[in-house]
């Protein structure tokens, strides 16, 4: 288990070793993740669930045929980060645990992250922040497999120095309200191990759509998880407008189920999913965004 204060979990290093030149973090002494049995392993149920150790990289869940087949919002998800070196070295599970990219945190700018007192993007720079579940801090969750992840049911497994548990991946972020300095529900010397996905979620229809402002190698803007399972039943999740994943209003997704649907009700489906959107000053752009590829993703769902 990771001992002492000044430790930190290493799994690919690619957002650890960033949050440490950017001296959000000075950690004591780096603890290598990826020698622990089963870390680098994914390893599939009888059946038809899947465990991907924490330290498999990006690139090989986004490669791997089995998931390609049987979870392609996942595999779609995990091609579509950052660039090729970066999913290479990268390993899920630091990516679920990667801090958020708001720019007042990273460059080292007083906010309720970092020792300050409010957050200065609410007034500020805020073009790319939450316009779900926002207050006081507005930085949004950069992961794009939590996303797809989300949609899947997928459940996360954790250890510590208390022993093992296991969180819901819907359950595993958390909102900024009672604390805006966490993004998980990870305690001190707790670390991710592995995450595992229901056979249930897997098949169907399932796809994961990212908007960029750069062609590639960049967060997103927005993105969706759409899935409809083997048994008829929906999940979508939006993606960079929340500091968590944020799952679509389920009496919507009930509807989508309900196919088949007009061209007027895709609109108007998209409507109601954005219903509580709560934009900034700089972020409104977001919801037409988002309703975009809301249509788009009830469209793909019901072919």
């Amino acid at each position: 288990m990771l001992a002492g204060a000044g430790a930190h979990a290493l799994g690919g290093g690619t957002d650890l070793l960033v949050t440490m030149r950017e001296g959000l973090v000075r950690p004591e002494r780096v603890v290598d993740l990826r020698g622990i049995p089963d870390a680098v392993e994914m390893v599939w149920g009888a059946d038809g669930s899947l465990t991907v150790g924490a330290a498999v990289t990006i690139a090989d869940i986004a490669a791997e045929p089995r998931v390609i087949e049987r979870f392609p919002a996942l595999a779609m998800a995990c091609a579509s980060v950052g660039s090729p070196a970066l999913r290479n070295m990268g390993t899920i599970g630091g990516n679920l645990c990667q801090r958020p990219r708001c720019w007042y945190f990273r460059s080292g700018i007083p906010c309720l992250k970092s020792n300050g007192t409010d957050c200065p993007a609410r007034d500020g720079e805020n073009t790319h922040l939450a316009i779900f579940g926002g207050g006081p801090c507005y930085a949004v969750n950069p992961s794009d497999p939590a996303v797809a992840l989300t949609a899947l049911e997928a459940t996360v497994h954790i250890a510590g120095p208390r022993g093992s548990r296991r969180v819901p991946v819907a359950d595993f972020f958390v909102l900024p309200g009672p604390d805006p300095t966490r993004e998980t529900v990870l305690e001190h010397g707790e670390f991710v191990s592995a995450i595992s996905i229901p056979a249930d979620s897997s098949g169907g229809r399932q796809r994961y759509t990212k908007v960029l402002q750069r062609g590639a190698w960049d967060f997103a803007l927005a993105s969706i998880a759409a899935c409809k399972r083997t048994d008829g039943s929906v999940r979508m999740v939006l993606g960079g407008v929340a500091h968590v994943p944020w799952r679509v209003n389920p009496s919507v997704e009930e509807d989508v189920a309900s196919a088949p649907l007009s061209v007027d009700d895709l609109d108007a489906l998209a409507e109601r999913a954005m219903y509580d959107a709560e934009p900034l000053h700089g972020n409104g752009y977001k919801v037409e965004l988002c309703k975009s590829l809301l249509r788009e993703s009830i469209e793909f769902l019901q072919m």
